[in-house]
């Protein structure tokens, strides 16, 4: 596209939506029109433009004409980020993570809709990550799973929305469900693991941005899949590079690897 492309940024004041504004104003194919924030935050209480007289509020004013709708917030204020994108014909691009499975259901719904990209992780690299992980699994149909993740000690949601997908695939390449072979945790347990079964294990310390490590194992031997980052800012070059082919799509329920495999990193 040869126009600038109008973004709103829902989350914006929270860790990755201020990272996704900092990567919009370097941009010269995308620019930000709206910076949504919750109510009481510094930014929606003044009720004011910021210096590149972007507004900041807490819903999307009726006279900003956004293109693409991209959200980092939590599951609490998801069921509103989607109503507004279906109100507005908007696309939307979300890493938001701790959906139930009434928000995943939901997002079924709108992607008919409207052009949808969920996504647990925007990172090239886990995007890799997941292809490989479903190929081993597939290839080792019978070997122990497990999923070890970390970040830092103010994320809310475990595990993480990144190591859930990665079990996911684990479990859809192996034709089971994965609810039925997801082990979130074996605190208390005094019992051995089952077959089939996707452990998880999660860690909360620090500034870790993300880590994750996908273990299969049989006896006497095991492979190690794992993908770490170090800054933060690789998902929020992914969530605006998501945003910039998802613009004038046709309504549709799209993944981060088709972002990835039209334009190669």
């Amino acid at each position: 596209m040869s126009k600038s492309i109008p973004v709103a940024v829902h989350g914006a004041a929270g860790r990755m939506g201020r990272a996704v504004v900092d990567v919009l104003r370097t941009r010269d194919d995308l620019h930000l029109v709206a910076a949504l924030v919750r109510s009481g935050t510094a930014a929606a209480t003044s009720s004011k433009h910021d210096a590149s007289d972007v507004v900041c509020s807490e819903a999307l004013p009726s006279e900003i004409a956004a293109a693409v709708l991209i959200d980092f917030s939590g599951a609490g204020a998801f069921d509103r980020v989607l109503e507004l994108a279906l109100e507005r014909r908007i696309a939307l691009v979300s890493g938001t993570t701790g959906l139930d499975a009434r928000q995943r259901a939901a997002i079924e719904r709108a992607s008919s809709d409207i052009p949808l990209l969920w996504s647990a992780n925007f990172s090239l690299g886990v995007a890799l990550l997941s292809k490989l992980v479903a190929d081993a699994a597939r290839a080792l149909p019978q070997w122990d799973c497990e999923i070890a993740e970390a970040h830092h000690r103010y994320k809310q949601d475990a595990p993480s929305g990144t190591a859930l997908a990665l079990g996911r695939e684990v479990a859809a390449a192996r034709g089971v469900d994965f609810e039925s072979v997801a082990k979130r945790s074996r605190i208390g347990e005094h019992v051995p693991r089952a077959d089939g079964e996707i452990g998880f294990a999660v860690t909360r310390a620090a500034d870790i941005v993300g880590e994750h490590r996908v273990l299969f194992a049989t006896a006497g031997e095991c492979i190690e899949l794992s993908h770490r980052a170090s800054d933060r800012a690789i998902f929020a070059r992914g969530a605006v590079a998501a945003a910039r082919w998802i613009a004038g799509r046709a309504p549709g329920l799209y993944r981060i690897g088709d972002v990835v495999a039209a334009e190669p990193q």
